[in-house]
């Protein structure tokens, strides 16, 4: 594992959503501070503020993918094209890996949105089992796309 990916586990396991977790590893290298990646992230989490949309992991690594690529105010339209075709490979490379890139798809359409749902979120130990991986392995992608 390496040093961003331990990070990012170490965050998620401290109780930071998904989202949260992969993008602050890469604070630093993009110029960002913690706190506002943390609070920019903070409704990914749970496939958007617990909808089950797309996977925290991957909105958080997109996040990271913008601050690398995206445009600004000052840069060409062509980085709108890079950070999208960067986009895309991350989703493709993550959905290999675990199988989707939906959290619903992912967690088994265990329903985060009840009571019922978490405590099966808990019973079925899906923290560890499914979301810590999810963590590692968008962090691990992001490193791989640089």
């Amino acid at each position: 594992m390496s040093d961003k990916s331990s990070k990012a586990v170490e965050k998620f396991m401290g109780g930071y959503n998904c989202a949260q977790s992969v993008i602050y590893p890469f604070c630093e290298d993009n110029g960002i501070s913690e706190d506002m990646a943390l609070k920019v992230s903070c409704g990914l989490g749970g496939g958007m503020g617990r909808s089950q949309e797309v996977c925290g992991a991957v909105t958080g690594g997109i996040l990271v993918l913008g601050l690398r690529h995206g445009r600004g105010v000052n840069d060409e339209a062509s980085a709108t094209t890079v950070t999208y075709q960067k986009t895309r490979e991350l989703m493709s490379r993550f959905a290999e890996r675990n199988g989707s890139y939906i959290c619903r798809e992912l967690l088994d359409d265990c329903d985060l949105t009840t009571e019922a749902g978490q405590q099966e979120f808990k019973d079925r130990d899906m923290k560890n089992r499914i979301c810590k991986v999810c963590v590692e392995s968008a962090v691990e992608i992001l490193e791989e796309l640089k």
